[in-house]
């Protein structure tokens, strides 16, 4: 398992605990310490005991290095990089990756790509092995996108649909096996273009449909209409079902992937750009509606305005901060020269973002800014203490 982030490091427990004898490679060498340790550096639910279970029976052991094995997973980060108004998709990660397995391969091994990429990366990969070992090395080669939502990754891992996308008709039906022997749902086999857009389009698609709710969301506070009203009456209609507006979208899949698709075709893809630049939009007009808040009561203060925003994950109920709009907006208002705390259980440290508990926010600051709608600070007791409170809700935890 080449990469023991968010994927790669529940996967490989989930491998070794299917049977299979597992080498997890990274290049943070801190990472790889805590590993073979039974420390995860990830905050999953279930992935600790496991971790821990796996190491002691020693069927997983990390390192900083490839070793030889007979399936080779690559499971690195892809970012993006700014350029100009739109973003482009960096697979050097996977490259690297692909090149550090290279001198293990042999004859009927299997790699396996389940890195978010770029539609055609899977065959510039097969180009990168046979430019060094040559076309006569027989392995065989997929891409299978991962599909888990963080807080569920351990279960989803094993019960969710799998796309498996070879680059010749042998690869993918291998490739599926194998998954097969470990993966409760359905797998479903195609080739690896196939494969690499679905996992884009899959993403888009929902980018594009929260574009619609967070659009939406501005348009009715400018008209001085309750959007949650709208979309609850809206969705009365047997064929309309509209999503939650919230704070933007974060993660590192809906926030990414779209991009993907714009980079490799802009003139087809003006919607999913759209919908891109809709959702980062909402980020900023939601700091613009605290700062206009924090403005006017400031005067009849006499001092800073403090504020509390709730929640910094980019979903409720974990502590993943990637591409997080709650962030982007703290450190918005930051900038803006407001005085700013964060409230959230699930991350434990924020660069030059102070953080502070629930009970403190309640007593020190003068505006709540709800941004995440997490479980542990929205209790029951905290929506009372809230309520003569200057609240601005942005995700619908008042509904």
């Amino acid at each position: 398992m080449v990469g023991l982030g968010y994927i790669g490091l529940p996967t490989a427990v989930t491998l070794a605990r299917s049977g299979y004898s597992v080498v997890g490679v990274d290049s943070n060498k801190d990472i790889v310490s805590q590993v073979n340790f039974g420390q995860s550096h990830i905050d999953e639910p279930d992935l600790d005991i496991s971790l821990k279970e796996t190491i002691q029976a020693g069927k997983l052991v990390a390192h900083h290095e490839p070793q030889v094995s007979d399936i080779y997973i690559i499971c690195v980060p892809t970012p993006f990089q700014k350029d100009g108004q739109d973003q482009k998709p960096d697979i050097s990660y996977v490259l690297d990756a692909t090149k550090s397995i290279i001198p293990f391969l042999k004859n009927g091994d299997a790699v396996i790509i389940e890195s978010t990429c770029p539609v055609g990366t899977t065959e510039t990969i097969l180009e990168t092995i046979n430019g060094v070992r040559g076309s006569s090395l027989a392995i065989n080669l997929a891409y299978c996108p991962e599909r888990v939502l963080p807080g569920k990754i351990m279960s989803e891992i094993i019960e969710n649909d799998r796309i498996v996308g070879g680059v010749n008709l042998t690869s993918t039906q291998l490739i599926s096996e194998f998954y097969r022997s470990f993966v409760s749902g359905s797998v479903w086999e195609t080739d690896a273009k196939t494969a690499e857009m679905a996992k884009l389009v899959e993403n888009s698609f929902r980018d594009v449909n929260i574009a619609f709710a967070n659009e939406l969301s501005m348009f009715c506070d400018d008209k001085g209409v309750d959007v949650w009203d709208v979309i609850s009456l809206a969705n009365k209609h047997p064929r309309v079902n509209i999503l939650r507006p919230g704070a933007g979208v974060g993660g590192h899949c809906i926030a990414v992937d779209p991009w993907f698709l714009v980079a490799s075709d802009e003139n087809n893809t003006n919607l999913i750009k759209a919908a891109r630049n809709v959702n980062d939009l909402k980020a900023k007009w939601v700091a613009n509606k605290i700062s206009d808040t924090a403005n006017g009561i400031k005067a009849s203060l006499g001092r800073t305005v403090k504020i509390a925003c709730l929640g910094l994950s980019y979903k409720p109920d974990v502590g993943d901060i990637r591409e997080s709009p709650a962030v982007i907006i703290a450190r918005l208002l930051q900038d803006t020269g407001f005085n700013v705390v964060g409230v959230d259980p699930h991350v434990a440290e924020m660069n030059n973002l102070e953080l502070v508990s629930m009970d403190w926010a309640l007593e020190n600051c003068d505006i709540f800014a709800v941004l995440v709608h997490h479980k542990k600070i929205l209790s029951h007791d905290s929506f009372e203490q809230l309520r003569n409170k200057n609240v601005l809700d942005f995700c619908g935890a008042f509904n």
